[in-house]
């Protein structure tokens, strides 16, 4: 029987492959759609085996929210042309909404996650390999469960945040602490949430450059400790300069919405280089 172009559309649509590879599938399968439909999902764990050693660095991160849950969704490939493909972005939000949906807890549980059609998150994603010919993968998952949550994405998709907050929080509010967060790239919500390792890497870099440009030894202690504070204060997301004013802190913008109101958790994705 003679493949048309119906047949190829129809195939086309079911399995997002190319119109030549739905036509040879459709071929090879005499024109049995679910068989043609295994040969293309053969194709792609082919490719997937064969590119898994290539790097994916470009990609697409989406970030979400819902009441109490936020989550953010970084979906990778090689290279940017398939990055900004609509049908690719169409894959990091059906992903994310699946998040969205089941909560997981790890990046594992993620990919074993039925999709709408009962297959998992990981097979959609091989599917798309044999699409592109690329390697694919889930780059990162974070999520945040808070009283308030908000969320940003950057324009081009290369970077999201998330936030939670210990109180329901007004939208543009909670947005403009999720852009602060994608802006500043803090390391913590305040000094006491920064790792040890880089309290103690901060001060031997003040210690030294205070040795170098000859200092008092009596005073270099000090001037560590004020190098360490001037760290916390542009690094830790409630002691900064908030973009939108810099007239006044993080902290003290949160606190003139509300008394109470300050940020629990936040999680920020992104696959520029910085």
């Amino acid at each position: 029987m003679a493949v048309t172009m119906a047949d190829i559309a129809k195939l086309r649509k079911m399995s997002g492959a190319g119109m030549m590879d739905c036509k040879k599938a459709l071929e090879e399968a005499n024109n049995d759609f679910d068989k043609a439909m295994e040969i293309i999902r053969k194709k792609g764990q082919a490719v997937a085996a064969k590119r898994s050693d290539r790097e994916a660095s470009e990609g697409c991160v989406l970030s979400k929210t819902e009441k109490g849950f936020a989550a953010i969704v970084a979906l990778k490939c090689e290279t940017d042309f398939v990055a900004k493909n609509e049908e690719f972005i169409k894959l990091t939000e059906a992903i994310l909404d699946c998040a969205m949906t089941n909560k997981p807890k790890t990046m594992e549980e993620l990919a074993a996650l039925p999709m709408t059609d009962g297959r998992s998150v990981a097979e959609h994603i091989t599917d798309r390999i044999g699409v592109t010919g690329e390697k694919m993968e889930i780059g990162f998952y974070e999520f945040v469960e808070a009283t308030g949550v908000s969320s940003y994405i950057h324009p081009g998709n290369m970077l999201a945040t998330i936030v939670g907050f210990n109180e329901e929080v007004e939208y543009q509010v909670g947005r403009n602490i999720a852009m602060q967060v994608a802006a500043m790239n803090p390391v913590g919500i305040t000094a006491e949430d920064v790792p040890a390792k880089i309290v103690e890497t901060e001060k031997e870099i003040a210690r030294e450059k205070a040795i170098e440009s000859g200092k008092p030894e009596n005073i270099i202690d000090k001037i560590v400790e004020g190098s360490l504070q001037k760290y916390f204060k542009e690094n830790t997301l409630l002691s900064q300069d908030n973009i939108k004013d810099n007239k006044q802190t993080v902290e003290q913008y949160l606190k003139s919405e509300s008394a109470t109101l300050t940020v629990t958790n936040f999680k920020r994705v992104t696959l520029n280089v910085e």
